[in-house]
C-alpha cells in the first residue's frame, strides 16, 4: 500500500518515515513510499520523491541482523558492484543506523530459478558474479568457515535449535574445512547470498546484482557453490559454468565446489535457526533451516565425499 509521508501507522511504516526524514536532499519535498516484498532479513521500501528523476530503494536493517551483517561492508560491496557495472548506484548511507539508499532502477524484473534455464541468462549471471568477484578485496574477510562458527555460537547463546545429528554434521564440516584450508583459499569479494531474487534482469537478458549485506572476502568456490545449489543446476551445467569462470573444470575445482555446497547449506541452515529466535519478519525460518540441513546432509552423504576431500 502506498502512503504519503506522515500517514504511517504500523511500526514498519513509522520506521521508514524516520529514515526518510534524515535524508537531507528529500526534506521539504513531496514523498510517497511503498513496501518492496521479498526480503527475509530486512524491511525494504520504494520511495518516490517529488522532482527526482527516479525513485529510490531504501533498506532498513531487520531486527537482530547486526548479529551477522556488517552494514559498512555491505555498503562497500554495493559500491564495488556499481563500479564493476553490475550493481545499482548507492545514493546515501547512514553508518550509525545501517540504513542504505540506492537508485531504484526501472525496467528490470526480479529473476526466478526458471529464468536460469535459459543459457543466455545463466552465463550473464555468471559474468556478473565474476565481475564483482574480480574486484579488489573487501575490507572484511569472513569466510564460510567463519560464518558457520559464528552461527553455531549464536544458536548456543540464544538457546536455539540444533538438529539431532549435529555431531555428525559438525564432523563432516570439520573434515571438509581441514581439506579446503590445506589446499589454500582463493579469496575474493563474494556476495554470499545468490538467491534468484538477488539477480535482476533487463529486457535483453543482462543481469544486475542486488543485496550485498552478507558480502565479504571469501572463497570464490563458495560463491559458485551457493549459486549452483540455489539454482539446482545439473552437473553438466555446473561443469560448463565452472569452465567459463575458471578457464578449466578439473577434478580439484569440481571437488572444491562440491564440498562448499554442503558447507554453505550448513551455514544458511544455522543462520535460519538464529533468525528463528530473533527475527520479527513473517517468515518460517525453522522450516527454511530444516530444508537447508537436509540439503547439507544430502551432499555429505554422497559416496564421492571421501574422493572430494582428497581431490581438493
Amino acid at each position: 500500500m502506498r502512503r504519503r509521508l506522515g500517514e504511517g501507522v504500523s511500526l514498519a511504516e513509522q520506521a521508514i518515515e524516520r529514515a526518510i526524514a534524515v535524508v537531507t536532499d528529500w526534506q521539504g519535498r513531496e514523498i510517497v513510499y511503498e513496501p518492496v516484498p521479498g526480503g527475509i532479513s530486512n524491511p525494504n521500501w520504494r520511495v518516490h520523491v517529488g522532482g527526482a528523476p527516479h525513485s529510490f530503494f531504501v533498506k532498513i536493517p531487520g531486527e537482530g541482523t547486526e548479529m551477522f551483517i556488517d552494514r559498512r561492508t555491505a555498503n562497500e560491496a554495493g559500491r564495488k558492484a556499481h563500479a564493476a557495472g553490475v550493481g545499482a548506484r548507492i545514493v546515501d548511507f547512514f553508518p550509525e543506523t545501517g540504513i542504505e539508499v540506492s537508485e531504484f532502477v526501472d525496467g528490470l524484473r526480479t529473476s526466478t530459478n526458471a529464468d536460469f534455464l535459459d543459457p543466455v541468462v545463466r552465463f550473464n549471471g555468471l559474468r556478473a558474479l565474476k565481475a564483482f568477484n574480480d574486484s579488489a578485496p573487501l575490507s572484511e574477510r569472513k569466510t564460510t568457515f567463519d560464518m558457520i562458527d559464528e552461527h553455531f555460537q549464536q544458536v548456543l547463546m540464544l538457546g536455539g535449535e540444533f538438529p539431532t545429528d549435529f555431531g555428525w554434521l559438525n564432523a563432516r564440516y570439520r573434515e571438509a574445512r581441514a581439506a579446503l584450508e590445506a589446499s589454500g583459499l582463493d579469496l575474493a569479494p563474494c556476495m554470499n547470498d545468490t538467491l534468484a531474487g538477488n539477480f535482476l534482469l533487463y529486457a535483453d537478458s543482462r543481469v544486475m546484482l542486488v543485496d550485498f549485506e552478507y558480502a565479504s572476502t571469501n572463497d570464490r568456490a563458495a560463491e559458485l557453490a551457493l549459486w549452483f545449489s540455489e539454482m539446482c543446476f545439473s552437473p553438466a551445467v555446473e561443469a560448463e559454468l565452472i569452465e567459463e569462470y575458471y578457464g578449466r573444470a578439473d577434478q580439484a575445482v569440481l571437488a572444491r565446489v562440491s564440498l562448499f555446497k554442503a558447507l554453505v547449506d550448513l551455514k544458511w541452515s544455522t543462520w535460519a535457526m538464529v533468525q528463528n529466535e530473533v527475527s520479527r519478519l513473517d517468515f518460517d525460518f525453522f522450516k527454511y533451516g530444516f530444508w537447508k540441513h537436509m540439503r547439507a546432509r544430502f551432499v555429505m552423504n554422497d559416496p564421492r565425499w571421501p574422493e572430494w576431500l582428497k581431490a581438493v
